[in-house]
């Protein structure tokens, strides 16, 4: 195979060939595809610091992806920086997100998640249309997170279910799991969200969803996350934080957007299913 002229190919290449590269490969393969902006914008040495790897890995990686060597797979990124909306000061704040300053902690926390959620356009801006194509053409759609990752998939799961019918949240509450996943079929779509670590569970869902051949939409923090590897569709968020806990802001802003654009491409009915589960809520005492 030739070497990948693009960024999405380069990807999908690393992606087939993640499984057998050496350890250190994929320390330096993982840090190419979550920082593409830096490759242009930093030296090979200083990457290759960043990731923790030696600067000949880098070279020899290259080499093992079908490049010369560093600058000829460099060039591929260079040609995707070209191609990205915004100026340069606009791409160079995800590379000061984590430097420290005088600033506040306040102030540090905001500057974080603006990055966080500023990096989502550009990171899936060539996945989101055929991801939110298969949302809308979902028959049941099944939306799963276990512990930080729940909260974003329950409120993507409570969102869908305003407007779409047979949206269901895959958990384990009373050990359950089993059962739930036995009754997937080819027509389901499952959404699966997690970042690192990533968790057992979501890992079992994900085999049983590839076993049923189930359309897999990935929402993660790497296109090499192991839920992603499996994945027809893959989305990515950062979790750049200044707290002790990586942020979640960047996955839930994902989820609210891709709840959005179903809403768009619904029946016209699913406007009026809305209106009467709203209605609904009010005439029950639900809300004060």
């Amino acid at each position: 195979m030739s070497a990948p002229h693009s960024v999405d190919a380069l990807i999908k290449h690393i992606q087939s060939r993640y499984k057998d590269m050496s350890p250190q490969f994929q320390i330096g393969a993982h840090y190419l595809i979550d920082h593409p902006t830096e490759i242009t914008l930093i030296s090979m040495r200083k990457i290759a610091s960043l990731a923790g790897v030696h600067p000949a890995t880098l070279v020899r990686l290259a080499q093992y992806l079908g490049y010369a060597g560093w600058d000829e797979m460099k060039a591929v990124f260079s040609d995707r920086l070209r191609m990205l909306p915004g100026g340069y000061a606009d791409r160079a704040q995800a590379l000061v997100a984590d430097t420290p300053s005088r600033a506040t902690a306040w102030e540090q926390t905001v500057h974080a998640q603006s990055v966080d959620i500023h990096a989502l356009g550009s990171a899936n801006a060539t996945a989101l249309p055929d991801a939110i194509q298969a949302l809308h053409q979902a028959r049941r759609l099944h939306i799963t997170g276990f512990r930080a990752s729940h909260a974003v998939a329950f409120s993507f799961q409570y969102l869908c279910s305003l407007f779409k019918p047979e949206v269901f949240l895959l958990d384990n509450h009373a050990g359950t799991l089993n059962t739930a996943l036995h009754h997937l079929s080819p027509d389901d779509v499952i959404v699966l969200i997690s970042f690192a670590p990533y968790s057992r569970e979501i890992m079992q869902i994900s085999a049983a969803a590839v076993h049923a051949g189930c359309t897999i939409i990935a929402l993660s923090d790497s296109k090499l996350a192991p839920i992603a590897l499996e994945a027809d569709h893959v989305l990515t968020f950062a979790t750049h934080s200044s707290s002790f806990f990586p942020s979640t802001v960047a996955a839930q802003a994902l989820v609210e957007l891709l709840a959005q654009h179903m809403l768009l491409l619904a029946d016209p009915s699913a406007i009026q299913g809305l209106a009467d589960i709203e209605r609904r809520l009010h005439d029950t005492g639900a809300y004060l």
